[in-house]
């Protein structure tokens, strides 16, 4: 049974960074994503990254975010540098499988709040 967990969010000052882990088991992933839900918000994308490493980033977070992967360990990883009080959200991370039945995955979520 595929399970994710996630890890790291917390409060934060503007300006400051959070380092997100999210670790699967159960499986092997191709594609490694974050992303995020403010109240009242839709769920937005916020990076993925692919099994040889190429990365996408949503405009909002590039050059502060850099998501990251260790396939060995089947954990994806999201550094959050600069942290401004709209990146405020609930932090989710989604999977897809590499292999049959291919199915997509998601973590429990994690708060990430900034605010002075």
């Amino acid at each position: 049974q595929v399970q994710l967990v996630e890890s790291g969010g917390g409060l934060v000052q503007p300006g400051g960074s959070l380092r997100l882990s999210c670790a699967a088991s159960g499986s092997v992933f191709s594609i490694m994503g974050w992303y995020r839900q403010a109240p009242g918000k839709q769920r937005e994308l916020v990076a993925t990254i692919s099994s040889d490493g190429s990365a996408n980033y949503a405009d909002s977070v590039k050059g502060r975010f850099t998501i990251s992967r260790d396939n060995a360990r089947n954990t994806a990883n999201l550094q959050m540098n600069s942290l401004k009080p709209e990146d405020t959200a609930v932090y989710y991370c989604n999977f897809w499988e590499a292999r049959s039945p291919f199915r997509n995955y998601w973590g429990q979520g994690t708060q990430v709040t900034v605010s002075s």
